[in-house]
């Protein structure tokens, strides 16, 4: 490999870069290679492309990016403010020793015109202590004479071009930076020692700019295994500084799982705490103080409606003894030997009809009652084909104005639970059926098995229910409005009972309701032996 001032350095340079030129031929992308360019239009069409959506960040990405980020510029204003300033200091270093060559350039040069430029250039550079490199040029009148010293020693011309270049160099005694052909980069400083002779001295800038390429690839190198290194130690440490908001995420998911809705809630979760001091520690500690005002709330909530349990049960309890003398007292009326007024029969009557009634209602609001409180229901296996065959037969005697339809499934249909109250939750729903629908209303009970579960369908085609009333319909005294016309009084208790006994029985119940289809559907857990 040839340096500047060697044997046939340009010459070299230029057919190095004339070879690598022709033998590079230019590689045209293949015809299954995907371009970028296909992501853009195509003669005036939008691209196709589909962009697949971007993942959120979480919180501790975001800061390993932004701590990146942050050294990323550091480092590079680091890394270049040193590159510059060592360059800087290098150039000024080589200037000062090109002053030197000159001024010792200048001591020997003879007085006059020079009657031989180039014995006058030798004489420049064959002075002790020019340094290898060294590029003299004369110009004396149209005659322009150059040589250089080689890293050997020897003293050689330069090409024509680069002898042009150095030439070219204004005599105003400040160093400047030239490109000398293929001689590369040169600090070229010219003097005027005659009216019509300048002497150009240079010196290369080859070993300025490999040190400067060299410093800026150490700093480059030395300033990403920092960031490798500062994002290693950085993941850790976000890590365990975010650990606490970990632990207050995994509460608070923990606590979002929890039936909250009903009973008596144990909330005992709790964000450990380990210095309220910071902020991660405050957020913890608010945490907690939220959780247990929530838990106060909770717990004076189940105990009002336990109160109110309690107080349901005992007065139903306790309406049950007078109701039913009522009712005896109102019949034994009716058993009198005498003939009675007409008014007073219908008195009567009337307080016996309203004695029967009130004496469902309490009983309804009993078993509500204790369903709510949790007692336990009977667990026997029951056919639910039996159960609601007898039902519909009788709905029917109940509802001849209306046409009933039973379809049944070919496999049994045997769940697990209390018979009695199951066959309320069949009655019911064909009572609701029955009452809130005109005669010649078609309804359907049928039963069918999806899956493990045993579902019962209880559907009509009669006016349907008001939307406003689809969410409020199997709460307490929930009633009706007048599309759905009565016949008989309602108490607002069925569909209530409806969903309590199907929820004891580890079921689901729904309703969906249109104008001319309205379905009631239960889903109960089908019996293991079935």
């Amino acid at each position: 490999m040839t340096r500047p001032g060697d044997p046939g350095y340009a010459a070299s340079a230029r057919a190095s870069a004339t070879g690598a030129t022709s033998a590079v031929d230019p590689v045209e992308p293949a015809a299954d290679e995907f371009q970028w360019d296909d992501l853009g239009d195509v003669a005036g069409e939008p691209s196709t492309v589909a962009r697949r959506p971007r993942r959120p960040w979480t919180l501790r990405r975001r800061l390993l990016v932004i701590v990146a980020a942050l050294l990323v510029a550091v480092s590079a204003a680091i890394g270049v403010v040193t590159v510059l300033v060592f360059h800087s200091t290098s150039v000024d270093r080589l200037d000062a020793s090109l002053r030197a060559t000159a001024s010792r350039a200048t001591e020997v040069a003879p007085p006059g015109f020079p009657s031989d430029p180039r014995a006058t250039v030798l004489e420049f550079l064959q002075v002790p202590g020019q340094p290898v490199g060294t590029v003299g040029v004369l110009v004396a009148g149209d005659t322009v004479v150059g040589v250089h010293i080689s890293e050997t020693g020897e003293l050689l011309e330069p090409s024509a071009a680069a002898t042009q270049a150095f030439a070219a160099v204004p005599p105003d005694g400040r160093p400047h930076s030239i490109t000398a052909g293929g001689m590369g980069e040169y600090r070229a400083l010219a003097v005027q020692t005659q009216p019509q002779v300048r002497s150009v001295l240079a010196l290369p800038l080859a070993d300025v700019n490999s040190q400067t390429a060299q410093l800026a690839l150490t700093v480059a190198i030395v300033a990403a295994s920092g960031l490798v290194l500062a994002l290693a130690l950085g993941s850790v440490v976000v890590r365990r500084a975010l650990s606490p908001l970990a632990e207050v995420t995994a509460t608070a998911q923990r606590v979002s799982e929890l039936p909250l809705d009903r009973g008596d809630v144990a909330l005992a979760e709790r964000v450990p705490v380990d210095d309220e001091r910071t902020e991660v520690g405050r957020l913890g500690g608010a945490f907690n103080r939220m959780l247990g005002h929530v838990a106060s709330a909770l717990s004076a909530r189940e105990e009002s409606e336990q109160k109110v349990r309690r107080f349901v049960a005992d007065a139903s309890h306790e309406l049950r003894t007078p109701l039913a003398s009522i009712r005896g007292y109102a019949e034994l009326t009716r058993l009198h030997g005498g003939e009675l007024p007409p008014d007073v029969v219908h008195a009567i009557g009337r307080i016996e009809s309203e004695s029967v009634r009130m004496t469902e209602l309490v009983e309804d609001l009993l078993l509500l009652a204790r369903l709510d409180e949790g007692r336990e229901l009977a667990a026997l296996p029951v056919d639910l084909s039996r159960v609601v065959v007898e039902a519909v037969g009788d709905a029917q005697a109940a509802g001849p104005g209306h046409d009933w339809e039973v379809r049944l499934p070919d496999a049994a249909a045997v769940v697990v639970g209390d018979e009695p109250r199951l066959r309320q939750v069949v009655t019911n729903l064909l009572a609701n059926a029955r009452v809130h629908t005109p005669d010649g209303t078609s309804v359907v009970a049928s039963l069918e098995h999806r899956g493990d579960d045993v579902v019962l369908t209880v559907e009509d085609d009669g006016p349907g229910i008001a939307p406003a009333l689809a969410d409020s319909l199997f709460e307490r005294f929930a009633r009706g409005d007048s599309s759905r016309s009565r016949i008989a009084g309602s108490t607002g208790l069925g569909l209530a009972i409806v969903k309590a006994v199907v929820e004891a029985h580890h079921g689901d119940v729904s309703v969906s309701s249109e104008p001319g289809r309205t379905a009631f559907v239960v889903a109960l857990p089908l019996a293991p032996s079935a």
